[in-house]
């Protein structure tokens, strides 16, 4: 029984890593804190003998940096194209209706959302397409820098494990 319990946990902690780095490309998953989730079951599993403290806080400092990333990508780009507070909904409105249409609906559904947004508070189109543009640059800049900190992670962790 303590066999199965074992890969059933490796099995889960895996599965938290492989969702995990689906997650940093889609927004209702939160990726880069199930890696850190994983890597911690697999770090207790093994009694920290492979991953001790310190490589769990590397792992957990990284975590945060990609929560104020994930956070403030899309929202910088937005504002720095001078986005209003109906732009800046627009674009969540659109992250959220758009993860029912998968990778597609993820990266164009923010967009429409923040020039829908846009159009709305200003009736300028130019502003708009301007905000939707910067809205888009910030999302793609913040998918790229958690995939890389995604890698980073797993590396971190493999090369723990097994070097």
């Amino acid at each position: 029984m303590d066999v199965l319990i074992t890969y059933g946990l490796y099995a889960v902690a895996f599965l938290l890593i492989l969702v995990g780095l689906a997650g940093t490309i889609v927004p209702a998953l939160p990726g880069i804190p199930m890696i850190f989730a994983g890597g911690w079951l697999i770090a207790y599993m093994e009694d920290y003998q492979y991953f001790g403290w310190g490589t769990l806080i590397a792992l957990g400092v990284l975590t945060v940096i990609s929560i104020i990333i994930d956070w403030v990508s899309q929202t910088l780009g937005a504002q720095k194209a001078g986005a209003t507070k109906l732009g800046l909904t627009g674009a969540l409105v659109g992250t959220i209706v758009g993860i029912p249409f998968g990778l597609l609906g993820i990266f164009l559904f923010p967009v429409i959302g923040a020039f829908v947004g846009e159009m709305i508070g200003h009736r300028d189109m130019r502003k708009a397409g301007k905000v939707s543009w910067a809205t888009w640059i910030g999302m793609i800049a913040g998918i790229a820098a958690k995939l890389a900190i995604a890698f980073i992670m797993i590396g971190i962790m493999c090369v723990m494990r097994f070097v």
